[in-house]
């Protein structure tokens, strides 16, 4: 299953975090990349850039300047499109048919979402009926879609692995390039 997040109206005065969480969710809970729309952030750029390299993974992110060709595009290619929306159906409802996709594009908006997208999009979808953040609704929507199983994803090519504790934190240092492409085992020195 293809996974990919679209943000809609980046601001730099006010969405600089919330971006930089949505894309941090998208990749941890197992999207593949995610399309920025709204006012270019050189910032949001690098940290997205710093945690690929630090962490892992092949996780990508990019700017956009038309979200409907992006969208229409996706569709074309055989790909649905999920809009994440308070006003929308609710989540259980639709979710046992959007799992059985193969591309999906999850929609998330930040300033106002024009009506456009509420008919461009295959699936208006509700992570409840009430005002909350954007980022706990894809990670909702996301651990939903992969039924938890990306929680236990390793990222191949990370510079830094968390190993799992009790109390405390552990963050080692891979040893190297090679040890850091094996898919499923923690690569840290002392190992």
């Amino acid at each position: 299953m293809k996974v990919v997040v679209l943000r809609y109206g980046h601001r730099i005065s006010r969405d600089k975090r919330i971006t930089t969480h949505v894309a941090l969710v998208a990749r941890a809970f197992g999207a593949e990349g995610i399309y920025i729309y709204g006012e270019y952030d050189e910032s949001v750029a690098r940290s997205l850039d710093h945690v690929a390299e630090t962490w892992g993974g092949s996780f990508w992110s990019g700017w956009i300047d038309d979200y409907v060709s992006t969208i229409q595009n996706w569709k074309k290619e055989g790909g649905i499109v999920v809009h994440l929306t308070m006003y929308g159906q609710d989540l259980e409802e639709v979710m046992g048919e959007v799992s059985l996709k193969d591309r999906i594009m999850v929609f998330v908006g930040s300033s106002k979402v024009p009506p456009e997208v509420y008919r461009l999009a295959d699936y208006n979808v509700a992570v409840g009926h009430q005002p909350h953040s954007e980022v706990a609704a894809l990670a909702v929507f996301l651990d939903r879609l992969f039924k938890g199983q990306e929680l236990m994803k390793r990222f191949n090519g990370a510079r830094f692995t968390i190993l799992p504790s009790k109390a405390g934190k552990i963050v080692r240092e891979t040893q190297d390039e090679k040890n850091n492409k094996r898919d499923g085992r923690w690569a840290s020195k002392g190992e």
